[in-house]
């Protein structure tokens, strides 16, 4: 989250609780009765307070500004009081039975969204709900036109781009509008998935076809024994260390997203359809973020969805124009293709 956010936060608190009132209480009552009985709800960016006692109990109000959190803790005193960063939730995995989160992540650069919503689903349970309110729009920047406390970093989404970074950071989202005039307001549910690890500067893209079930219950990519996507990329040099998404987009600029988001036991159970509408979302993230490359892994949804003619290697035409590389799957299904034929492929990525 913005610094210089969080630092004026600190210093006009007092101000900005007397200046803003509960206009949604109706909508977190909606989401108090939504969340599961007895399961910890976190308030992701609670300011004052000002809906913490609308959201059911057991309640988290959690905010990077400590004396936003104190002021909250007054308001509420059995809420569990949390100064923490809303990019860095220090939230144990499947913890969280509901995040309400008001009016804060447009408070973090537009490009480190989807890491941030990353982390929020992991530190949910499946089936989790989510209520989210940015403001709407396009602008970015410390100057947003009528803000009566200038200064704060904002970065406004459309409710419909929203939806789909929200849709790529493993949820399901069951409605995308406008509220209260001014905020975007996206509704959903943690699904049994695994969330895009993107972000800006990324050196490849890796995409998959889909999760397994067994990688969307460990939270890790390409994790079920057998798969040999790990081992090969590091021996590449694509990766530093083995099973850890996080440190492959951090440290090594390799972000990690799939065609389909729905995990499957298997990718024969995907359809014609998924891939082409999956093969269309990835389009739209690769031209928003614009990777130095994007490698699909697994020729089967390459070949239905964007070239049924593709072969192994780099392609003759770009996707959203960058330069595209096909590789076969690294699944240990695929016995015909030798561990050292997948390093090799990894390595032509890692060298692009």
């Amino acid at each position: 989250m913005n610094r210089d956010t969080i630092a004026l936060y600190n210093r006009e608190a007092q101000r900005w609780a007397r200046a803003r009132k509960p206009v949604r209480r109706a909508e977190a009552e909606t989401f108090a009765g939504a969340v599961r009985s007895g399961g910890v709800r976190v308030d992701v960016g609670c300011g004052a307070g000002r809906y913490l006692g609308d959201l059911g109990a057991p309640a988290i109000a959690m905010d990077a500004s400590i004396e936003m959190v104190k002021l909250a803790r007054e308001t509420v005193p059995m809420a569990l009081p949390l100064l923490a960063d809303v990019s860095a939730l220090p939230l144990r995995r499947g913890s969280v039975a509901g995040a309400w989160a008001a009016m804060t992540y447009h408070h973090i650069e537009r490009e480190r969204v989807p890491m941030a919503l990353a982390d929020l689903h992991r530190a949910l349970e499946s089936d989790a709900v989510v209520d989210l309110t940015v403001v709407a729009g396009e602008y970015e920047g410390t100057a947003l036109p009528g803000d009566d406390f200038p200064g704060r970093y904002f970065a406004s989404w459309t409710p419909d781009w929203l939806a789909e970074v929200m849709t790529g950071a493993g949820f399901v989202v069951h409605s995308a509008g406008v509220t209260d005039k001014d905020q975007a307001h996206v509704v959903a549910t943690r699904a049994r998935t695994l969330p895009d690890t993107v972000g800006p500067n990324m050196r490849v893209l890796v995409c998959g076809l889909n999760p397994s079930i067994y990688s969307a219950d460990l939270g890790v990519g390409y994790a079920r024994p057998g798969n040999r996507f790990w081992p090969a990329a590091v021996d590449a040099g694509l990766v530093t260390v083995p099973l850890d998404p996080v440190a492959a987009l951090q440290r090594d600029g390799v972000g990690i997203t799939d065609l389909v988001k729905r995990a499957t036991v298997a990718a024969s159970e995907l359809t014609k359809d998924e891939y082409r509408a999956g093969a269309d979302r990835v389009r739209r993230l690769v031209k928003w973020l614009r990777p130095g490359a994007i490698c699909f892994v697994g020729m089967a949804g390459y070949r239905i969805a964007v070239d049924k003619g593709a072969q192994p290697g780099w392609q003759p035409q770009p996707f959203a124009d960058r330069p595209a590389y096909v590789m076969p799957s690294t699944s240990g299904l695929n016995a015909s293709t030798r561990f050292d034929t997948l390093v090799a492929h990894l390595k032509a990525c890692a060298g692009h």
